[in-house]
Parts: C-alpha cells; sequence; structure tokens
C-alpha cells in the first residue's frame, strides 16, 4: 500500500467528497490536485573521510572499449588518436569481457605512453533493469550495504593494478526502467553506499548510466539532500555532441566542476596508424587514475 502525507491523506479525502455535487453530476473540476510524493528519498550516510585530493583530471576525448586494448594498439593510438583517456573495466563480477591484458604491468606500461585511465567496476543492477544480460540485482533491503562491499571489490582491483589513493573509479550502472521509485531509490542508496567505502578507503567514487535513469535518480538525490554522493558522473547520451553540458537534461550546478564525462556514442569502429579498435566515444572533463 503506498503511504500518504497528511497533507496528501486531506487532499485524497477532499477529492472523494468533492467528487460528486450530490446529483449524480461530476465536481472534477473543483477537485484539488493530489499531492505528489518524491520520486526519491533523502539519505545521509556518515562519510567521516570525504573525498580524498583529486590527483589528477583530463578534459578531452576519452574512449572506452569492452577489453583492455593490446599495447601496441594503445601505443599506435596514442601517436595518431586524438584521444587521451581510455576507461577500462578493472573489477565487478559482471563485466561484459574477459580482461586477458589487464594487469599492473600493463596498467605501468600504458601510463608510460601518457594515458589516462577512467576504471569502471561492473557488479549488481538495478533490481528492475533487464536480467538478460546481467541477472545479479541490488536487493533493495541491503542495498547501502551491498554498495560498500562492491567498493571493497574495487579497492582491491585499483590497489593491485597499481592505481594510487585520490584515483576515482566509475560504478556502472546500465540504463534501468523509471516506472518504479522504489527501484531508483535502491540504486541511489546502493551507490551511497559504495561512495561512503571509497572515501574511507581513501579512493574517489565515480558514477556512470543513462542520463534518463541512473543519472537522473542520482540528481534528484542531490536536490533531496542524500549524501555522500559521488565526486564524478559520467553520463550516457548518444547524441554525438562531444560535450559535458548535460545534454539539456542535467543542470548546470550539479557536478559542475571537472567531474562530468560523456560518452555521446556507441559501438563505433576506428582505425589509427593502422590499429582498429572498436569503442563508445566520450568527452571528459573529470578526475583520472594515476
Amino acid at each position: 500500500m503506498r503511504y500518504l502525507r497528511p497533507a496528501a491523506l486531506l487532499a485524497a479525502s477532499l477529492v472523494l467528497l468533492l467528487a460528486t455535487d450530490g446529483t449524480g453530476g461530476s465536481a472534477e473540476a473543483s477537485a484539488p490536485a493530489a499531492v505528489a510524493l518524491p520520486r526519491i528519498r533523502t539519505v545521509k550516510l556518515p562519510d567521516r573521510a570525504g573525498p580524498p585530493k583529486v590527483r589528477d583530471t583530463w578534459t578531452g576525448p576519452a574512449f572506452d572499449a569492452c577489453t583492455a586494448p593490446t599495447l601496441d594498439t594503445l601505443r599506435a593510438w596514442r601517436g595518431a588518436s586524438p584521444y587521451g583517456a581510455l576507461g577500462i573495466y578493472v573489477s565487478g563480477s559482471q563485466r561484459g569481457c574477459a580482461q586477458p591484458r589487464l594487469t599492473a604491468d600493463w596498467v605501468r606500461q600504458a601510463r608510460a605512453m601518457g594515458w589516462r585511465f577512467l576504471p569502471v567496476h561492473v557488479g549488481l543492477q538495478a533490481p528492475c533493469a533487464d536480467p538478460t544480460h546481467k541477472p545479479r540485482r541490488i536487493d533493495p533491503a541491503k542495498a547501502a550495504r551491498q554498495g560498500r562491499d562492491e567498493a571493497g571489490e574495487a579497492v582491491h582491483a585499483l590497489r593491485s593494478l597499481g592505481f594510487a589513493q585520490g584515483s576515482p573509479v566509475y560504478l556502472d550502472i546500465e540504463s534501468y526502467p523509471m516506472r518504479d521509485p522504489a527501484c531508483g531509490q535502491a540504486v541511489v542508496e546502493f551507490t551511497l553506499g559504495w561512495t561512503q567505502a571509497l572515501h574511507s578507503a581513501g579512493y574517489r567514487s565515480g558514477f556512470y548510466s543513462s542520463l534518463d535513469s541512473g543519472i537522473a535518480d542520482l540528481a534528484a538525490a542531490a536536490r533531496a539532500g542524500s549524501t555522500p554522493l559521488p565526486d564524478a558522473l559520467w553520463y550516457a547520451r548518444w547524441d554525438d555532441h562531444p560535450d559535458t553540458t548535460g545534454s539539456g537534461r542535467l543542470d548546470p550546478d550539479l557536478w559542475p566542476v571537472h567531474q562530468r564525462v560523456h560518452q555521446y556514442r556507441g559501438n563505433t569502429e576506428e582505425t589509427y596508424a593502422g590499429a582498429t579498435l572498436t569503442i563508445d566515444r566520450d568527452q571528459a572533463d573529470a578526475p583520472t587514475a594515476d
């Protein structure tokens, strides 16, 4: 049963009383509008550590690929492509591709070429998401705790790959339907727990999702005053606009200072210096991993 605030309950009662005029006629025109409940309620978790100091940021073209590319490809692209940063899937039980090359030595050599990194973690997904490809879901009753657990897994991966404290890792929450507010609330609480644990471990929190689902719910959580929120957003909107302005859907005062990545085109094949990759294109103005 949906809970109604006292004001909403009073409004609902008035609607019932005024629904007819006593003769069978309609009185809809005079009925007051029902009071809408907020989609995302305020949740505040303790964040004694707070976000660590930013070690590095990158403003410019970036890309992400399902599998970490070969070092030869990165070497060719570094000299010939417009890209300076790349997304890599460092951890998570529901990563879409194997990562046979992703080691601390791979990171060290790629870093020496001048590449910057956007680490990504793909774990539990929204309770209402399509289970076809990523069946493991967030439990709304345990969302914050599960978020903390996944952050611990991501921290272990960052450390094993040689990424220093202060580096970000972006939580990948794939698109989900917006019909059920409880689903969005679970995503928010999961992300708050994720952020809390990353800050405690000395790492920065990032969040990736569709501009129309996960990002929309995180923006609502920010407006509601929930904390601790991610330090950077990576939003997917395939509009072919290489910018970080929010595509008209993300208010300019939310995550405004070097805190955004825009994935603006997906699944495109590109070739530079004879090396071909299938990538998603991104425009970055955000923390990168060191």
